[in-house]
């Protein structure tokens, strides 16, 4: 719901339309057989994953908790006591 306020938003290949819609979203560059990437486009995929794996690692380590790694199903008004421990 809040993403339109977020600094900027980085996301691997599978959202190329995510920049239409959000214009501070960050997307790896493609190539092509009659385009190939430059050294600069290069640069920029490798710059980008390197902060996306930082994130996605934070992730990955929170989703070692069962709780947050699956959808949450008891009821809404404990979701805060969990959350809380």
């Amino acid at each position: 719901r809040n993403i339109g306020q977020a600094g900027k938003i980085l996301a691997d290949s599978g959202y190329q339309g995510l920049m239409k819609i959000y214009p501070q979203a960050q997307t790896p560059r493609k190539s092509s057989k009659l385009k190939p990437l430059t050294v600069e486009d290069k640069a920029y995929n490798h710059a980008l994953s390197k902060e996306r794996s930082k994130v996605e690692n934070i992730f990955a380590k929170v989703k070692t908790f069962k709780m947050f790694s699956t959808t949450y199903r008891n009821h809404r008004k404990r979701f805060g006591l969990r959350m809380n421990l």
